[in-house]
């Protein structure tokens, strides 16, 4: 992607992965130029957690050893605990990007019909890398490191199985992961299905610099396919979330390699979503965002204006509040001291669309890439902040080419639109 930094925190981190930070849009250091090599880069340090942090590792929870034979019948364990109505989690009150999608509503409909008690979807997170957040505890995957560099993975040696998030870039693919799925528990923050499961997938350098390459590799990885001289993937993903976009290339049009790897995914069922980018330009020329196969997410405000840093244009399908610096998102960090983030970017709005993607698909586990696209763009909220533009009421920029797709992530509504479809139909 860089990363917004580009891992998008940059208003330009957004390129990669702070090309966005990995697509957010804090600082970040700007990207290289396109079509030029990246200069050497640092070494850096990795992060340093707090001493009360739990170790760098994490699995699903096992499921347990048979018993020897002959031994009496264990008894089955209880249900799971059901979900409070609203999230009491402290830091709850200050998302206000969660009442600005309809979660509330979305969260009750989602009850209503049996997800809490639904299959967990599993989404990919490729990005920065593992961090041992607790708000996924018992539901995080520590999956693959994919950079392939050794002198830019920061760890000493290139692809291996410890996707370990390592510098100071580590909060972003944390911060992701949290946006999608974190507890509703009491503690931090709430995320959008508190029943996902999370596989990590570092595909990001210590600078959140991203080798295209290592991107469509890690996408055919986190989503089953066959990688060569990569073990296979034991937690397979429905649903890929990508705050990220590749570097070392032209941002002039989409990557060939990763498009040929979002083909691949899409032809296995497995949607991806993408950030725009935070570089205030034409998303059609950043990979994945400009790509087929991706549902490409820009940012919004509160009532649908574009902040200056979001990318636009066609190959957006919709939009979700991401913040500006005005008007930040919180989220819980294990890697920033005081435990919480406060950031802004496309990295931040893409997984919203995710976390809102893996709530549809747990009610309706055959919904193909194409309905799922269709249901969040058909029952998207329209844009208000600027009069005229298309038939659902308004624009999010004053320039009619600066598009932000269908309109804004309205997650209660895309649940009752699926509700209403019985299940088997409208794949």
């Amino acid at each position: 992607m860089a990363f917004f930094p580009r891992l998008y925190p940059r208003p330009r981190f957004a390129a990669a992965l702070l090309g966005a930070l990995l697509l957010g849009a804090s600082a970040q250091p700007a990207p290289p130029s396109p079509g030029r090599p990246a200069p050497a880069l640092p070494t850096l340090e990795p992060v340093t957690l707090p001493s009360s942090s739990p170790a760098l590792r994490g699995t699903f929870t096992p499921l347990p050893s048979p018993p020897p034979a002959g031994s009496p019948a264990p008894s089955r364990p209880g249900p799971t605990p059901p979900l409070p109505a609203l999230p009491s989690d402290p830091l709850y009150p200050q998302q206000w990007n969660l009442a600005n999608i309809g979660m509330p509503a979305a969260w009750a409909l989602w009850r209503g019909a049996g997800g809490e008690a639904a299959a967990p979807v599993t989404v990919a997170v490729l990005d920065t890398g593992y961090v041992a957040s607790p708000e996924l505890t018992g539901r995080v995957v520590n999956g693959y490191d994919f950079v392939s560099d050794p002198q830019r993975a920061g760890d000493g040696q290139g692809r291996d199985p410890d996707a370990s998030a390592v510098g100071p870039f580590a909060f972003h693919g944390e911060v992701v992961a949290n946006l999608i799925a974190a507890a509703h528990d009491g503690r931090g923050m709430a995320g959008i299905n508190p029943r996902a499961r999370i596989v990590h997938v570092r595909v990001a350098d210590t600078k959140g610099m991203i080798a295209p390459q290592d991107l469509a590799d890690g996408l055919r990885w986190a989503a089953g396919l066959s990688v060569p001289g990569v073990p296979a993937n034991a937690s397979p993903a429905k649903i890929l979330n990508l705050s990220l976009f590749a570097d070392f290339v032209p941002l002039t049009g989409c990557d060939s390699r990763v498009q040929a790897a979002l083909l691949a995914v899409a032809a296995r069922g497995v949607t991806v979503v993408s950030g725009a980018g935070n570089d205030g330009r034409d998303s059609a020329g950043y990979s994945p965002a400009g790509c087929r196969g991706s549902l490409t997410v820009t940012s919004v405000g509160p009532t649908g204006e574009r902040p200056g840093y979001a990318n636009w244009g066609r190959s957006v399908a919709l939009a979700a509040p991401g913040g500006d610096p005005a008007q930040l998102l919180v989220a819980s960090s294990v890697t920033t001291p005081g435990g919480e983030q406060r950031t802004n970017g496309t990295s931040f709005a893409a997984p919203q669309v995710a976390g809102a993607a893996s709530l549809l698909l747990s009610l309706r586990p055959g919904l193909s890439p194409d309905a799922l696209r269709s249901a969040l763009t058909r029952s998207a909220a329209p844009f208000t902040g600027f009069a005229g533009g298309s038939s659902a009421g308004g624009r999010c920029d004053p320039d009619p080419q600066k598009t932000c797709g269908a309109g804004r992530l309205d997650v209660a509504a895309a649940l009752r639109l699926v509700l209403e479809t019985p299940p088997g139909k409208g794949k």
